[in-house]
């Protein structure tokens, strides 16, 4: 009798009327801003078109559902106000949807690390041996291996295990890394009836929950610049906005750069999504220069002197540019030149995976401690 495989047709997991609104609630909230009356309307909209809701399972309901699970609260203030906010769990939701959607392909890891293309004493197996030599752990000497080595060595009858014997399994070094995020919060990453923030806080948040739940040894710190520069805490990206400002690239790295001067890891980079010229300095006594008309040579020679700054510092820069226009892209690729890291000129589609690609490169290229 012949046994064989049985197959029988995929059927995609029923997702309950909670789940299904959910997903597209996750959505609508990071357009919004973290606006939860905003998402709702648009939900119903939604509704409307698409007929998400049943007879049995209303937007009301779903509502009821998100307090009871912990994912909204009722905050009162003082002037006897109030609304409907986000919690911490929703925060964590929206970041774990957004890894899912930009990351999807990766999956979790309990260790956190990333290995170098070093070998010697590490943490990560690499299933090759070499012999014992001292100062190795212990615990990574072969018992199979060496055993075996005695056995040829001496034979059966006058056994013997001597130190030339022990071998140890090769290890890889797993590196740290500290990554610095900067997002352009500029008006232009709305102009043109094109929502280029959305896409860019997706990647923020992603890169966030990536960190934590795959390599939590590593440090991410996230930056918005507009007019100036200022640190985003990760909970504070769903509700990233852009602003009336002009792009002020020079603020942005020296915040990057005096960040990462605090961080003890060795390998340290900068991640840089823009979609708009550098167009704005600060000036002594708090004042602002401002230059929206091509490329003024001012600011542009303070973008590379920037640049040479972080070279020197050992902190590479990796420019998403989202412009496509070509004189941009000059500027672009001087300033990678100068700093000697990398640039990508890209639509939003693919963004979040081309900057983890990069993110793995980078890490790979660490040296061992």
């Amino acid at each position: 009798m012949r046994k064989g495989f049985k197959f029988k047709p995929y059927q995609a997991e029923e997702l309950s009327p909670f789940d299904k609104l959910f997903s597209v609630f996750k959505e609508l909230i990071v357009h919004t801003s973290g606006d939860f009356d905003e998402a709702i309307s648009w939900l119903l909209e939604l509704d409307k078109e698409y007929k998400l809701t049943t007879p049995e399972y209303s937007i009301e309901d779903f509502i009821e559902d998100l307090k009871k699970k912990g994912y909204i609260r009722e905050e009162g203030k003082k002037d006897g106000t109030g609304g409907t906010v986000l919690t911490g769990k929703m925060e964590r939701a929206i970041r774990q949807a957004a890894l899912d959607q930009i990351f999807g392909s990766l999956k979790r890891s309990g260790g956190g690390n990333h290995r170098t293309n070093y070998n010697g004493r590490g943490d990560e197996h690499t299933g090759e041996f070499r012999e014992f030599r001292y100062g190795d752990p212990l615990e990574q000497i072969s018992m199979t291996e060496s055993l075996r080595n005695a056995q040829v060595s001496h034979g059966i009858d006058d056994f013997g295990l001597d130190e030339k014997d022990l071998v140890v399994e090769d290890t890889f070094h797993k590196s740290q890394m500290s990554t610095v995020l900067m997002i352009d919060v500029s008006h232009s990453m709305i102009l043109y009836g094109e929502d280029r923030i959305t896409p860019a806080k997706k990647v923020a948040m992603a890169m966030a929950e990536l960190i934590k739940t795959r390599y939590p040894k590593d440090t991410l710190d996230i930056i918005a610049f507009g007019n100036d520069a200022w640190p985003i805490e990760i909970k504070d990206l769903p509700y990233l906005q852009v602003g009336p400002f002009h792009t002020n690239t020079v603020a942005g790295l020296n915040l990057a750069m005096d960040i990462l001067r605090r961080k003890r890891n060795t390998n340290k980079q900068i991640f840089m999504i823009t979609d708009g010229k550098p167009s704005c300095l600060n000036e002594p006594g708090g004042n602002y220069y401002f230059s929206s008309v091509g490329l003024d040579p001012r600011i542009v020679e303070k973008c590379y002197t920037a640049a040479r700054q972080a070279r020197k510092l050992h902190i590479p820069i990796t420019t998403f540019m989202i412009a496509r226009d070509p004189y941009l892209q000059s500027f672009v690729r001087e300033f990678t030149a100068v700093n000697n890291g990398k640039a990508f000129y890209t639509g939003l589609k693919g963004l979040g995976q081309m900057i983890f690609e990069d993110y793995k490169q980078n890490r790979r290229k660490n040296i061992k401690g």
